[in-house]
């Protein structure tokens, strides 16, 4: 026994130290991992590479910079303008906050830009305008790197890649991306949700978070919640704990957003409304949003969603046939949505803008199975998307923000604040005001709030004006005390108000190039008028 014993010592001891040195070489390779996870870490941002992060920041704040355009009043009228009344307390409101129809949870955010600039005294009209388009930029280079970072995770890494590129040559969002309108908050915050919401395959669903930025969208626009309906039907349906995911993650989230906003709304209002009703029961139920213009039921189809895609269309028709089955979720929330507002009036391009994100996916899985045209379809892709944001972005209706530049200084400067004043002429919020002016200087507009009160044959101010210009004119100023010394107007008003600029005295000072396609009210180039006042010395004489 013993002497068997001994016979198996050094071997059992050889083996427990070639035990002991395999277990150290594990503890080892181990360490050496951690060590190289955490190097990664201090690479990623988002949980991507830090420089795919930088160079999506990067190119949003020259996407930024690239879009010196208007394209909506609204992304003047409900944003900066009233967070300019909140912060600074003149300018202007229109009649949708009279109305209540808007909340200051979105407003609230630029505000807050604002009132820190005002704190640090560096209140000066170009950070207004530029601090709060910076920050909307900023915020879709998140959902940028949000809806690359889910492809890696439902697709493969050469999918994700290519969908990427779509997103980011998409002429579409760079052109909208960086503005601050709600429509484009709204898209951000539905990328960056979708990111969280429970995709086949996705390995960074998380019910909670993305609750809160679906519900956090619909405050900001409560119609945001159009193309979440499909999608919050299939989380629903497929839960295993409907109960748990109704009780414990959609409900709480949901009660603690619109808790928020209500306070918020009950601060600014003084009184408690509940505006996403609000709005609902105007643009949808009641259908006012008519009276700024309506097209037929398959515009979306024939005209909108075409014109958004641009030349991805061919791109995403073909990406519909080969994605995955998982995805189809995605194409049918496309299709629901483009449903749901052709039943409306009102249609606008900027409403089906954030399932743009979405096509973008049908748009990288084509790219992605092309092989031998690749090269010549990413070609066409960039050079075309390139020509078409570069002209939307520095070209197509920029007259009515360059004349604000010039109005700036107009801005009294002496002791006397009511030696100017400005009279715009034009369709109704054709430009932005004080949020872009930023001194109490004396302006006016012709108004256009609809009727709701149900009057047959309803004209608002600006229609009254438009019927004849020169007759309206001559009835408003009866006297030269009362004439402004500014006006400002497109160019195809000219001809018909002439006679009243010859007999105020004004003359033509500036001129601004607006769009290459003038329509109806709308002209060439806007043209600012300075009404000139010579004194008249008499010197005597036999």
């Amino acid at each position: 026994m013993e002497a068997e014993a001994s016979d198996h010592g050094p071997a059992s001891r050889s083996l427990h130290s070639r035990s002991g040195e395999m277990k150290l070489r594990k503890r080892k390779s181990t360490l050496y991992a951690s060590t190289q996870e955490k190097r990664s870490r201090r690479r990623d941002l988002l949980g991507e590479n830090i420089y795919l992060v930088l160079f999506t920041i990067a190119l949003r704040i020259f996407n930024c910079f690239l879009v010196q355009t208007s394209f909506v009043p609204d992304e003047y009228w409900q944003s900066l303008e009233v967070a300019h009344h909140m912060v600074f307390r003149y300018g202007y409101l229109t009649w949708e906050w009279t109305e209540r129809l808007r909340g200051y949870t979105y407003p609230l955010i630029f505000a807050s830009i604002y009132k820190i600039l005002h704190l640090l005294g560096k209140d000066s009209v170009q950070l207004l305008i530029w601090i709060p388009r910076l920050a909307q930029a900023l915020l879709s280079a998140v959902a940028d790197v949000r809806l690359y970072s889910l492809m890696k995770q439902v697709g493969k890494q050469e999918v994700a890649r290519w969908v990427f590129f779509c997103q980011l040559c998409s002429w579409f969002t760079w052109y909208c991306c960086t503005r601050t309108l709600s429509n484009t908050m709204e898209t951000a915050l539905t990328a960056t949700a979708l990111f969280y919401y429970p995709l086949e395959g996705s390995r960074s669903m998380n019910s909670v978070k993305y609750s809160f930025l679906v519900a956090l969208a619909c405050i900001v626009r409560p119609t945001a919640l159009i193309p979440w309906v499909p999608l919050l039907f299939r989380h629903f349906y497929q839960e295993q704990r409907k109960l748990h995911l109704v009780l414990h993650h959609l409900l709480p989230v949901g009660f603690i957003t619109f808790s928020l906003s209500l306070i918020i709304d009950r601060i600014f209002f003084g009184q408690w409304t509940l505006v996403q009703f609000n709005f609902l029961k105007f643009n949808v139920l009641q259908n006012l949003g008519t009276f700024y213009g309506s097209h037929p039921w398959h515009w979306y189809f024939s005209q909108g969603f075409p014109v958004v895609l641009g030349t991805h269309l061919p791109f995403f028709i073909h990406g519909c046939f080969l994605a995955p089955r998982r995805l189809h979720i995605l194409l049918l929330t496309v299709l629901w949505t483009l449903l749901v507002y052709s039943m409306l009036g009102h249609k606008e391009f900027r409403f089906i803008y954030p399932v743009l994100p979405f096509c973008m996916v049908f748009c990288g899985y084509s790219l992605a199975h092309l092989k031998a045209w690749r090269k010549a379809a990413l070609s066409f892709l960039l050079l075309s998307n390139t020509l078409l944001a570069l002209y939307t972005g520095l070209v197509h209706q920029r007259g009515t923000l360059d004349v604000m530049h010039h109005i700036q200084h107009v801005c009294p400067r002496g002791p006397d604040p009511a030696s100017a004043s400005v009279f715009i002429m034009m369709p109704c919020h054709s430009t932005p005001y004080y949020s872009h002016v930023h001194c109490p200087l004396s302006m006016r507009f012709l108004q256009c709030p609809p009727d709701l009160t149900g009057k047959a044959q309803y004209l608002d101010e600006a229609d009254v004006f438009y019927l004849n210009p020169l007759s309206w004119l001559r009835q408003e100023f009866r006297s030269n005390a009362s004439l402004p010394t500014h006006l400002v107007t497109f160019s195809v008003l000219e001809k018909e108000i002439y006679a009243f600029l010859t007999s105020g005295s004004y003359e033509r000072t500036a001129t601004f190039f607006h769009t290459h396609w003038p329509e109806g009210r709308i002209g060439s180039h806007v043209h600012v008028y300075e009404r000139r006042i010579t004194s008249r010395v008499n010197t005597g004489g036999n």
